[in-house]
């Protein structure tokens, strides 16, 4: 299962429409509606300063919410939509959609590196050059895994690690089709070097017959 998932505590507004909307934004706060699910939309205010600085903080619409209302029971959530002012590029609106736990949702999952001690190539002094430190994944919304593995155990210098090398949980699969990088351990700044110097060595030795 995933790990803590992140509150996000809202207040219930009262009144609909653009009057209400405009009131809220002039009391220091972001206007929403939460939809979806077997409950009726549910009209929201979010404090704008705790909204812009998890927007700031990046993949709000990739990430899962725990959605807090004084008077309504928790339930998860993602954001479908955020309206921004098209001169001040600030957050005006946002829409949240309540999932069941059969919902299948893309998320970003953090990746897992075990076995350095079994990898000759890192043994030899190459390095762990991690490419994406999270996958983004499709998963189901009631069972979202905390992390996924990769074992390093076996792995050389020059070798890559692919998304396809790793064992994903049943029913969890990449958003991106294609076979990408995950990471590869390459050779040691110092023995990198020298090899570009053998190899202009060589050129410069090369004699024309």
């Amino acid at each position: 299962m995933a790990g803590e998932i992140t509150d996000l505590v809202a207040l219930e507004r009262t009144g609909t429409g653009k009057g209400a909307a405009r009131q809220a934004r002039r009391d220091g706060m972001v206007p929403g509606i939460v939809y979806g699910g077997d409950n009726d939309p549910l009209p929201i205010n979010i404090p704008f300063n705790r909204l812009l600085k998890m927007l700031k903080a990046g993949r709000f619409k990739s990430q899962l919410f725990n959605l807090k209302v004084e008077g309504h029971e928790d339930v998860r959530v993602i954001c479908r939509n955020v309206q921004r002012d098209v001169v001040k590029d600030l957050p005006t609106h946002l829409d949240l959609m309540r999932l069941r736990r059969t919902s299948r949702i893309n998320l970003f999952i953090h990746v897992d590196f075990i076995n350095h001690a079994a990898a000759p190539g890192i043994k030899r002094g190459g390095v762990l050059t991690v490419v994406r430190p999270e996958v983004e994944l499709e998963v189901t919304a009631g069972d979202i895994p905390e992390k996924i593995t990769v074992d390093l155990t076996g792995l050389n210098i020059g070798d890559v690690v692919t998304i396809s090398m790793v064992d994903l949980p049943e029913g969890v699969k990449p958003t991106i089709d294609r076979d990408f990088v995950i990471a590869n351990i390459s050779a040691p700044s110092g023995l990198a070097a020298s090899s570009d110097e053998e190899e202009g060595q060589d050129e410069d030795g090369e004699t024309e017959e």
